[in-house]
């Protein structure tokens, strides 16, 4: 068959999908006007219309219905009909030329002609830059519009009841939306494209080794030609690579995609802004591939390698790019998920200061830099992970535990804090680090400010004259020890508040106990039970949540919450686990956030059902429900107070039209305006200690509740196996076994009483109780004495009992009536 003839049969097939034969009966599956034939974009009909030919499949009757197909869309489609027999001629792809190459290929039994043809366009940047072009015009949908409107159920749902509750998935001003023709390159043919290639065995190496060429020659134009700032469609080169699904597998992975991260990571951040936003369209799978594409190359590669204290992680130029590029998928979730870049609190005023520190004078201001740390992308983007309500991708999918094990955080802090120009920092990147990892980053900024903090005062004291002292020492008396806590605490707030960086040093008043850490988590243990007492009034108690919140009648003044506040703070600061029990807006306050309709599900879940009814009604909202903008809320005393939601509320009814206005207004007054004053003084007090601290970029406001409570899911079994033994005992000694059964015989409560013991607190610390250096030492042999504890060191004293009986008798009067501190 010559060419004139193929082009003839593939224009009347091309016609035939496009716009039909003209019968309404017809029952060919591949003609327009068959009744079940589903409509296709010009592209895909192109290259359908060149199966067909291939396959020689069924044509309707042409003189149905005469129509002439675009010259524009003919030229396109049949270009490839012209070329020449060997295709050498052929510098750049479009999906029909591909599929002209293929059928040539398949007809001659032979495919190194489009080897020959993949190899040359897939390694050079000019060729991939002019290659899967879209029409000008831009008609073509988004890459995955058919793929999102199949969306599950869940998701399905999940999207309503955002819309019913009116949360913001805008980005920013200049990123609200993603116009799809801001690129050039038509990912869905690029998509079937790969699709067909990859039914190919011989094509893989061929991709391979022209990416191995490609990415010297994009080294070059990155580093030193700016070439994406003279051709912004230098980005198509990345859009059309990151197509292939293969990426991860083990052809790819030894060199070809750590060639492809270097270089990705190369682009500027404007760069990757529009890779971000491009991605943020994709569907949750393909998202999925990018992020798993990525995750699997860095772990690869850290289990490929061996490193220590002298071969850092973060020399791996491999991980490194990786993990840059894993950032644009983060962001990507972040954007095409459920965003709230809106309903920010002004932190200002918290971080004003007209005061001159000694490390400023001493010149140690990159150290103790109070500026917060801002991510590039992040910033270029408009948006950062605590504007995430729910990112496409989970948060946890983000974190990668093989990478967490090699991390020496000692040195990565120094390059987060120090080294950041010169050397990278995992922190920079906190998505891919566990909550573990990142405590460990917090515990080396807190522990070196304490010794920074020392030494100051021990050359001020020398300059001075007089001796101070270096620890924020605080002497109590156990039966008033809010009195006296508080009101030193506030002294120091009002005279000197850098002591309040200095470590903490807590002794109780006729009790002998050295304070090395578990005075400390008793002292701060009494203060929160006095401070949430409900008697006191400072917050209220929901019996159903049982969470605590702020009592916006409470008669106490500001300092009052502003030395809980300090409290909350001391304790992440000294690596005490407290046992608060607060919503999680609280913490979404404390970094930044305005409470929003959604938080009120945790905290007031009774209104959040009530409102949530009311944006569902579809009966008559004014007449049915009588609500008007004025609420009524109980005070301390169990008296109804009036608030007006808007001027004359209470002369505004609520209509369906208003009524999304009437639950923002009314959550806002709740979880904002109404404790507004007692809000601001506690985080007042929590920035007192925390300001300077990098806590609120590395950590999620979920993860700063486990950083500050701990976890109540206590695992006694990997407990028992993080234990260490000593004075005689090891894991096989007859008591030891006999004490393991006494514990895990324990009810739930016995057990937190015992954790209480021994540690000083009866939470789990971060990453769970395997994380506890708990150890257990032989006290004498058998005697009546109870078993006695350094909670400082998470050590039990125990002595060698003569029976199982005998031990478990001692330990629960133990554990029951402990309290208090003496030297043995």
């Amino acid at each position: 068959m010559n060419r004139t003839t193929a082009k003839h049969l593939i224009e009347r097939y091309f016609r035939q999908l496009t716009e039909g034969c003209g019968n309404g009966n017809c029952r060919n599956e591949f003609c327009a006007s068959c009744p079940s034939f589903e409509t296709m974009d010009k592209n895909a009909a192109a290259a359908k219309a060149l199966e067909l030919f291939k396959n020689n499949a069924k044509l309707c009757d042409p003189s149905k219905k005469e129509c002439v197909c675009p010259d524009s869309q003919l030229d396109s489609m049949t270009s490839s009909a012209d070329l020449l027999d060997d295709f050498s001629d052929v510098h750049h792809l479009t999906e029909n030329i591909v599929c002209t190459i293929l059928s040539d290929c398949e007809e001659k039994g032979d495919y190194s002609a489009l080897i020959r043809v993949i190899g040359r366009v897939f390694s050079n940047t000019s060729s991939l830059i002019n290659s899967f072009r879209k029409d000008k015009n831009c008609k073509t949908e988004n890459p995955d519009s058919i793929e999102s409107r199949k969306t599950s159920k869940t998701d399905q749902q999940a999207d309503k009841t955002a819309d019913l509750l009116g949360a913001s998935s805008e980005a920013s001003e200049d990123s609200k939306k993603f116009d799809a023709c801001d690129v050039t390159v038509d990912i869905e043919a690029v998509r079937r494209v790969f699709d067909r290639l990859f039914e190919i065995n011989e094509l893989e190496e061929a991709l391979v080794n022209a990416l191995l060429f490609l990415t010297p020659s994009m080294n070059l134009d990155l580093l030193y030609l700016d070439m994406y700032d003279t051709n912004p469609d230098y980005l198509n080169i990345f859009i059309i690579i990151m197509e292939n699904r293969n990426l991860h597998s083990p052809e790819y992975l030894e060199s070809a995609l750590p060639n492809i991260c270097k270089v990705m990571s190369l682009l500027p951040v404007s760069a990757q802004a529009r890779l971000a936003r491009l991605w943020s369209q994709y569907g949750v799978p393909h998202l999925r591939r990018l992020l798993e594409t990525f995750q699997q190359l860095i772990t690869f590669t850290v289990v490929c390698n061996e490193y220590d204290a002298d071969n850092l992680v973060n020399d791996d130029e491999t991980v490194v790019a990786a993990t840059e590029c894993l950032k644009i998928v983060f962001y990507a979730s972040i954007l095409g998920g459920n965003v709230d870049v809106d309903h920010n609190e002004d932190d200002d005023e918290y971080f004003q200061s007209d005061e001159i520190s000694l490390h400023e004078l001493l010149g140690e201001e990159r150290l103790y830099k109070k500026a917060p740390h801002v991510d590039s992308l992040g910033k270029e983007l408009g948006v950062r992970a605590i504007d995430s309500r729910e990112p496409l991708n989970p948060f946890e999918d983000f974190v990668n535990e093989s990478l967490n094990d090699v991390v020496e955080m000692d040195k990565d802090f120094t390059f987060f804090k120090v080294d950041a120009e010169t050397k990278f920092s995992f922190q920079t990147c906190p998505f891919i680090l566990n909550v573990v990892t990142k405590s460990q980053g917090l515990y080396y900024d807190n522990r070196i400010r304490m010794y920074s903090e020392r030494r100051l005062t021990a050359a001020y004291s020398m300059v001075q004259g007089h001796e101070l002292n270096p620890y924020l020492k605080l002497k109590v008396r156990r039966d008033h020890v809010i009195d006296d806590a508080l009101v030193r605490l506030e002294m120091i707030s009002m005279e000197n508040p850098s002591d309040l960086k200095k470590q903490l040093f807590v002794e109780f008043e006729g009790e002998q106990g050295v304070d090395e850490g578990g005075v400390s988590k008793e002292f701060f243990q009494l203060v929160l039970e006095e401070i949430f007492n409900p008697d006191i009034g400072m917050f209220t108690y929901d019996e159903e949540t049982r969470l605590f919140w702020f009592n916006s009648s409470s008669l106490e003044n500001e300092d009052q919450y502003t030395l809980v506040g300090i409290v909350l703070g001391l304790a992440i600061y000294n690596n005490c686990i407290l046992d608060v029990h607060f919503p999680m807006v609280v913490y979404r306050k404390l970094m930044g956030k305005k409470g929003t309709e959604l938080d009120l599900s945790d905290s007031h879940p009774a209104l959040y059902q009530s409102l949530t009814e009311l944006l569902g009604y579809s009966g008559n909202v004014e007449e049915d429900m009588m609500l008007t903008f004025q609420i009524s809320h109980t005070d301390l005393f169990g008296s109804p107070v009036l608030y007006d939601l808007k001027e004359k509320g209470e002369s505004i009814p609520v209509t369906k039209e208003n009524r999304q206005e009437f639950v923002d207004l009314y959550a806002d007054y709740i979880l904002n305006k109404s404790v507004d004053r007692q809000f601001r003084a506690f985080k007042r007090g929590f920035l007192m200690v925390t300001s300077e601290s990098p806590m609120r970029y590395l950590f999620r406001p979920e993860e700063l509740e486990l950083l500050i409570c701990g976890s109540r899911n206590l695992d006694f079994e990997a407990l028992e196996k993080s234990t260490d033994y000593d004075g005689g005992y090891s894991k096989d000694t007859q008591i030891i076994k006999d004490f393991w059964e006494t514990i895990h015989s324990f009810g739930e409560e016995q057990k937190r009483l015992f954790l209480q013991f021994t540690t000083g607190t009866d939470r789990a610390p971060v990453g769970g109780l395997g994380k506890l250096k708990m150890i257990i030492a032989k006290n004498g042999s058998d005697t009546d004495r109870l078993p006695t504890s350094h909670t400082c060191f998470n050590a039990l004293l125990l002595p060698e009992y003569s029976s199982k009986e005998k031990l478990k008798e001692r330990l629960l009067k133990a554990i029951t009536y402990a309290k208090g501190f003496g030297m043995l």
